[in-house]
């Protein structure tokens, strides 16, 4: 039986506040994303019920199917309506265009149904305890027996266009469809399958393409002598010694960058600021800092977080542990909770024990905006 998808995209988004179809999320309309998953979950051809607005996204489609365009009407029953008009083939799988994230597996399980029991309709178990306020009285609902409804909502297309033909209108195809042939064959659905409609749905849904975080790591180690400012996390360290490098030789900045870096998989401070190259002779490590945060900006996405921890056994830097955290949330333009910076000896062990350098180890995320 081949199976026909009817993409309802004439939405008003009114509670959303803008277009909801046809704003792209990542790249990609909700009409093209429920598009792609109708085709994969079987669709042999699809119908499009569009409004003006939509009617421009859908053109600009490439459809792999044969398909057709209808207007929308007044209430979604009469879109409905339009595009069963248009349908062909045994099965009309309806969906809303604005539930985006629907899966295949759905589609597919609801053709499925609809093949051997005549219905398919995606929805899901109400498991929160549902009351009914009265006069002055409230009625407990058995929860068993209430499900939230979700499309694709798929029948067999004669009978769909049979309960539509009855003239009532509905919020939802199942509700017409038990009028006439009696209460369809649920599927599970998801809480995925979540309708686009106001802009907290939108949000969620922006979080939810969002690719996660990328993680880096970096560590440093610098020699301690005489003649030098120390300088750690861009700040200036009472101190007899300070660190030995090319640059200022903030040990606690290149552990940072080269965990950014890491994250990003740009390589590491060594590569992009050579200390044979003598114009970052002397520099400024709060420079190279902003340097690599651009190069992280330039790719669209924003350090999220930095954990870095200094190790030596001299001096106590908790006086200046705040100071610090600010300045490195500075130059990466984010918060100062989003950056935790520690200290620890090693209990007179080690170079570092012994005075003679020290080192540092950082960990930073990395995320799209």
């Amino acid at each position: 039986m081949s199976a026909c998808g009817i993409l309802l995209c004439g939405g008003s988004a009114s509670r959303m506040g803008f277009d909801k179809l046809n704003t792209p999320l990542l790249g990609k309309t909700a009409i093209e994303r429920s598009m792609d998953a109708l085709l994969a979950g079987g669709c042999d051809s699809l119908v499009f019920v569009v409004s003006e607005a939509s009617e421009k996204t859908v053109a600009s489609l490439s459809v792999p199917v044969p398909f057709a365009v209808v207007p929308g009407g007044k209430e979604r029953t009469d879109s409905v309506r339009n595009g069963l008009a248009a349908a062909e083939g045994e099965i009309a799988v309806i969906h809303d265009a604005a539930r985006c994230f629907v899966s295949p597996a759905i589609v597919r399980a609801s053709i499925d149904a609809a093949r051997q029991f005549g219905s398919g309709v995606a929805s899901l178990p109400v498991t929160d305890t549902v009351i009914r306020l009265g006069d002055g009285e409230i009625e407990t609902l058995d929860r068993s027996t209430l499900f939230r409804m979700q499309t694709p909502q798929t029948f067999r297309l004669s009978e769909i266009r049979a309960a539509y033909e009855q003239g009532d209108y509905a919020t939802d195809d199942a509700t017409l469809y038990a009028k006439k042939f009696g209460v369809p064959h649920l599927i599970l659905g998801s809480e995925d399958n979540r309708k686009l409609t106001t802009a907290a749905d939108w949000a969620w849904a922006l979080t939810r393409l969002m690719p996660p975080p990328a993680y880096g790591t970096g560590f440093d180690t610098h020699r301690l002598v005489e003649g030098r400012k120390l300088i750690l996390g861009g700040v200036e360290i009472p101190f007899e010694k300070g660190l030995l490098g090319h640059s200022d030789a903030d040990v606690l900045l290149h552990a940072i960058m080269d965990a950014i870096l890491g994250a990003m998989k740009l390589g590491d401070i060594g590569k992009l600021f050579p200390d044979t190259d003598a114009q970052y002779a002397g520099i400024s490590s709060r420079f190279l800092l902003r340097k690599v945060n651009e190069l992280v900006q330039k790719r669209d996405m924003v350090v999220s977080h930095v954990d870095a921890t200094v190790i030596c056994q001299k001096p106590k830097l908790a006086p200046y542990r705040e100071e610090i955290e600010r300045t490195i949330a500075e130059d990466l333009g984010i918060s100062p909770d989003a950056v935790s910076v520690k200290a620890t000896t090693t209990e007179g062990m080690n170079d570092e024990g012994r005075g003679l350098c020290i080192s540092a180890q950082a960990i930073a995320s990395v995320r799209h905006r």
